[in-house]
């Protein structure tokens, strides 16, 4: 049975689609969002274009942005020659919030995953060697304690291994399986001290 029209289904139905929002979820964003001022809504709707035509790939750390550079490749502070990889946006902003990590980041978007057909080409590997290429003390592998992380882990480790880099993997303190955006600041840190050369 309809209970709503059409117009409200449709919201509801599209704001299901977002990821972690389910029936329910979406139903009471859809109510929430009928109840906004128009003026807020129209605010909310110009945000989400602007930000799906503006926002790129920083060319130096392959984050998000609406900028050529992100404000961490940007910056003069930051110690270029320290970089860590990261699966994706969220596990840098993860990082960010532990205020302590003064290098910058290569987002990798993903791991590799052989059994989802998943390989190096696939991710930002091709353009984490050719950064490599330049100044780099040190790479900190940061990608999640996955089978796949582990895995990327590893492949990076033995590819950067001949350039003579320093090469090392988080701590323990990230739980196995665990996911990095979900992880507190504290085990963050302390993953991050206790990193191991590999």
């Amino acid at each position: 049975m309809d209970v709503y029209g059409g117009e409200v289904n449709r919201l509801i139905e599209e704001l299901s689609r977002l990821p972690g929002i389910g029936p329910k979820g979406a139903q009471r964003l859809a109510f929430h969002i009928i109840r906004m001022p128009e003026e807020q809504v129209d605010a909310l709707a110009t945000a989400i274009q602007q930000a799906k035509k503006n926002i790129k790939y920083c060319k130096e750390c392959f984050t998000i942005t609406d900028q050529e550079l992100c404000p961490i490749c940007a910056s003069k502070t930051r110690d270029h020659k320290t970089i860590m990889v990261v699966e994706s946006p969220r596990e840098l902003a993860a990082y960010e919030r532990t205020g302590r990590y003064e290098g910058v980041y290569h987002v990798l978007h993903g791991v590799i995953n052989p059994s989802a057909g998943i390989g190096p080409q696939d991710i930002r590997m091709k353009e984490l060697l050719e950064r490599l290429r330049g100044d780099c003390d040190e790479l900190i592998i940061a990608t999640n304690s996955t089978i796949e992380g582990e895995a990327t882990a590893v492949m990076i480790s033995k590819m950067v291994k001949p350039a003579g880099i320093k090469c090392s993997r988080i701590a323990t303190g990230v739980p196995v399986g665990g996911d990095l955006e979900c992880t507190d600041e504290m085990t963050l840190l302390r993953a991050l001290d206790g990193r191991v050369e590999l």
